[in-house]
């Protein structure tokens, strides 16, 4: 997992906008899409809730998985509170401990990243508490350019 340099962070809890759904490991790749565009369609009419003012891309998108069901959250990361509308509800990233590494490139190698988080709690005998989640950066037409970071809330 050399590519994959895995750390233990402590993080804050983030603010978002996402809708939650419980599914299955099949059908979730067809859904994400789905979901995101919902969350897209009430953020881009709401720029008060962006996490940055100013010129360039204002929203990063966020796959919160609460445990391997999967029951997850798919959305964006937001600046402030606001009421829900619709499927889309305030949410935020868990707090605290977590094992976190940054996938570069192809989304189809992120597959690599998780099992580095992983292999990381496995070697330092760390629990991993279940949820863990991905903040994406932002859509670059060169996927050299893509960058990806995963975390795993550690017990």
């Amino acid at each position: 997992m050399g590519e994959h340099v895995v750390d233990a962070v402590t993080v804050a809890p983030r603010l978002t906008a996402v809708v939650a759904q419980t599914t299955t490991w099949e059908r979730f790749p067809a859904l994400w899409r789905e979901l995101l565009d919902e969350v897209y369609d009430f953020v881009r009419k709401r720029e008060e809730l962006a996490p940055t003012a100013g010129p360039g891309p204002k929203w990063q998108n966020v796959m919160l998985y609460k445990d391997d069901a999967p029951a997850v959250e798919v959305g964006v990361l937001v600046g402030r509170s606001f009421s829900p509308e619709g499927r889309v509800i305030a949410s935020r990233l868990p707090g605290g401990k977590a094992a976190m590494t940054i996938h570069r490139g192809d989304y189809a190698g992120l597959g690599r990243a998780h099992e580095a988080v992983h292999q990381f709690a496995e070697e330092r005998e760390r629990e991993l508490a279940g949820p863990r989640w991905e903040i994406y950066g932002h859509v670059h037409s060169d996927a050299s350019e893509i960058e990806i970071e995963v975390y795993y809330l550690l017990t």
